[in-house]
């Protein structure tokens, strides 16, 4: 037999709770609706309004969606969400490849200024800055490069909080041998893979992100998947200590954090105001919310973190933390709303 045809189903037999909807409305500042998740042709794949109807059916009030781009881009985007906008808050981007380009600086803020006049409510980065782009030298840009401070002084300018994937887990960046906990997710997608020599190690773009949140007082910076560590809770809360224009969200991390169970439901508690609610949804696949909540109402031990009986993440279960009401309020919704200037549920 091959390790990927074994699927253990565990005998264990402890209290379960399905939790099909939230204790308290929830806001999903991470989801993906355009071309980041599907590519160009999105528009024929999922019906908007049939979307929310389901998202509402699982408690969910309204979502940040990250695939806006710029431009006409944008502009086709904003058009699928079409009469959903209060719902449906589309954060946009600008093209980091003409970052060379004599007139980079003007070109950003003029994007920016058109894409918040045609409804773009944030700014999202992904890691491709740090981990595929390079520049006409060469070299890969780091995420802390000062040619892109323009993006972030102007976000700044238009209270546009800043939504940014840097790093993915700590074991992509890892030997992909025996001794990777992720080894098999690695091998069916091999291009999830960061440890070439050439490219920036994990810690080297964790220095990166600390210098970019730290040079930026001004601007707020929302650092996706857990803020890049959720294998280190000791580091990032040192880095929420240090950055008080940082904020994190949790999607597709409960795997992380539902094996740390007593650290992660601490973390919770300490900064029950810099954490926000996210999935990295997306039209065509959003059947984990209940995952989700059942990790954070309940105290369920052992459980599967996915809809997959044997997790794709890596070979574990989780168990609940079980979080106070009053701090569910904060990740479920309030935090997002203070973020967003919603109004209060």
């Amino acid at each position: 037999m091959l390790l990927k045809d074994y699927m253990p189903i565990s005998c264990l037999e402890v209290d379960s709770h399905l939790v099909p909807t939230p204790k308290r409305p929830v806001f999903d500042v991470h989801t993906h609706w355009g071309e980041m998740a599907f590519g160009p042709n999105y528009s024929g794949l999922y019906d908007t309004k049939t979307t929310i109807k389901s998202m509402k059916s699982h408690g969910v009030i309204g979502c940040v969606n990250l695939c806006g781009h710029w431009g006409e881009r944008l502009v086709t985007m904003l058009d699928k969400i079409g009469e959903h906008r209060d719902y449906v808050h589309t954060f946009g981007t600008v093209d980091t490849k003409k970052l060379e380009d004599p007139d980079w600086e003007s070109y950003v803020h003029q994007t920016i200024r058109e894409s918040v006049g045609a409804g773009m409510k944030g700014m999202k980065f992904w890691k491709n800055i740090s981990l595929a782009q390079k520049d006409k030298s060469g070299s890969y840009i780091p995420i802390d490069d000062s040619r892109l401070q323009v993006i972030w002084q102007t976000a700044a300018e238009y209270s546009l909080p800043v939504l940014i994937h840097i790093a993915d887990p700590v074991a992509f960046f890892k030997p992909i041998d025996r001794f990777n906990e992720r080894l098999e997710e690695l091998e069916s997608n091999p291009d999830w893979a960061f440890n070439a020599p050439d490219l920036y190690t994990f810690h080297e773009l964790m220095e990166q992100q600390d210098n970019l949140v730290g040079n930026n007082p001004n601007t707020t910076f929302v650092i996706a998947h857990f803020g890049s560590y959720p294998e280190n809770l000791a580091w990032l809360g040192k880095q929420l200590d240090k950055h008080p224009n940082m904020l994190i969200d949790v999607a597709a991390r409960i795997a992380e954090l539902g094996r740390q169970p007593y650290t992660a439901r601490k973390f919770f508690q300490t900064y029950r105001d810099r954490i926000m609610f996210g999935t990295d949804f997306t039209p065509v696949s959003h059947g984990d919310y209940p995952i989700y909540y059942r990790f954070f109402e309940t105290f369920d031990e052992y459980f599967p973190y996915s809809s997959s009986p044997v997790g794709t993440q890596g070979r574990w279960n989780i168990y609940g933390i079980g979080l106070e009401d009053k701090i569910l309020d904060q990740l479920y919704y309030r935090n997002a709303a203070k973020l967003l200037g919603l109004t209060s549920e």
